[in-house]
């Protein structure tokens, strides 16, 4: 769909925005916001009530806050509604700026501006803003993860301001706009779920009941796994392992010298199981040597977010070792391949163990004990070869559905960040396009 464009433009005399409206102003952003960064609050000012601190994990709706019950400045106070910009943070997510929801006041923590606009709109001023993060981002594309702007860079960007009504409209359009722009993202992204939950009952099947669905079966003795066919064992995965489950190197990841073998962590691995290729860290080789991988290891996520994630090392990623968050399970070959072992992971059997396994505790741990001690359903070699066979063929299916998906968001992400550049910039006239609201 096409917008109407203003009938005259000028000069703005700034990269990033080009020619601007002509009856537009171009000004500095520190002369329409005040930005009030948050207190430096310590683990030691924390208490279990009180007012809940704004972190940057709690921008994007989580509610697991920390509390402050002491006195407080009232610059650091925020109240519903307050518009917040998250100035250290990670690109696409924590970084720029949040309308605030939560119906109790608050108070803000580090590495958070709270930006109290001056002669334009709270909402106008959202947007602006929501531009000169892509702005910024843009900048920093050589920076992977995290984006840092301080108080003064920020201030010194110039903006397009509108006059007030074109403020008002094009924050009015926006909403509108991207509204629905963001539910098909979320139409996209419910199809993603349910295609990924029907490749785990796929392989689900697969893994514990085999493909022949006439065979006789027999209890497992487990609640989470039930029958299996009669002719399958159901051992612990320390029987499958050639040597005891590792953990990785305690080591900090600062060296980056491709010399050395590579520093495999946890968030290096993608859900497919490849490694980024933007997240390089190595060791050196004598730090590393005891923590080589072989061509199959398998690799365990074993603490927080990630525990129980998996993939399996391919010699194609060069000589590499692993960290500490990691465990290694190198497996018997004569008894199973290091593929069954993958695809058991992404089972409902699977992550039923790691659901019991942790939650009891406050932060997710599942040791190598625990792992060794967890129990897998195995056929014959030559059934689980048959089996891979049959499902690499089913969950490629799935796999190019879900990229298909994926690829859907990406273009629909990419048309609401130029749609937010073009209307605050002035390519689009605000003023010929519907309002969102009755005016009778």
């Amino acid at each position: 769909m096409s917008f109407p464009k203003y009938p005259k433009y000028k000069p703005s005399g700034v990269d990033w925005l080009g020619d601007v409206p002509a009856h537009w102003e171009v000004i500095p952003l520190k002369q329409y916001a005040n930005f009030i960064n948050g207190d430096a609050f310590k683990p030691s000012d924390w208490a279990e009530d009180g007012l809940p601190i704004i972190r940057i994990q709690n921008l994007n709706g989580g509610d697991d806050f920390n509390y402050f019950s002491g006195d407080i400045e009232t610059r650091y106070l925020v109240h519903d509604g307050d518009l917040l910009f998250g100035w250290s943070g990670n690109r696409g997510t924590s970084f720029g700026p949040f309308l605030w929801r939560h119906p109790q006041v608050c108070v803000l923590n580090q590495h958070i501006f709270r930006v109290d606009p001056r002669n334009i709109t709270k909402e106008s001023l959202y947007w602006v803003l929501k531009a000169v993060t892509a702005h910024v981002e843009d900048q920093a594309h050589g920076i992977i993860g995290m984006v840092h702007i301080t108080k003064g860079d920020l201030g010194a960007i110039k903006i397009p301001i509108p006059p007030l009504p074109e403020q008002t409209a094009m924050a009015e359009f926006l909403d509108r706009e991207t509204g629905k722009i963001d539910a098909l993202v979320a139409e996209q992204r419910r199809l993603m779920e349910l295609l990924k939950e029907k490749r785990q009952a796929v392989i689900s099947q697969a893994v514990t009941r085999g493909l022949n669905h006439q065979a006789p079966l027999k209890p497992s003795g487990i609640p989470w796994l039930g029958n299996v066919p009669a002719h399958w064992e159901v051992c612990r995965v320390k029987s499958l392992a050639s040597e005891k489950l590792t953990y990785g190197a305690n080591e900090s990841a600062e060296d980056d010298n491709p010399d050395n073998p590579r520093f495999i962590r946890i968030t290096d691995i993608k859900d497919d199981g490849s490694l980024h290729d933007d997240t390089f860290k190595s060791l050196p080789l004598e730090i590393a040597i005891p923590y080589l991988l072989e061509h199959g290891d398998i690799l365990l996520a074993r603490s927080g977010a990630t525990v129980g994630k998996a993939a399996a090392y391919r010699a194609e990623w060069g000589k590499c070792c692993f960290a500490g968050y990691l465990i290694r399970l190198r497996c018997k070959l004569i008894k199973t391949t290091p593929m069954w072992v993958i695809l058991f992971t992404q089972s409902s059997s699977y992550w039923a163990q790691i659901k019991e396994g942790t939650i009891q505790a406050t932060i997710q741990n599942f040791s190598a004990e625990k792992y060794a001690e967890m129990r897998i359903p195995l056929p014959p070699l030559a059934e689980q070869t048959a089996i891979l066979r049959h499902l690499e063929s089913e969950t490629t299916k799935f796999d190019t559905l879900i990229a298909e998906a994926q690829r859907a968001i990406d273009l629909l992400q990419e048309r609401r960040t130029a749609l937010i550049s073009a209307a605050v910039t002035g390519q689009i006239d605000v003023r010929k396009t519907p309002l969102t609201h009755n005016k009778s």
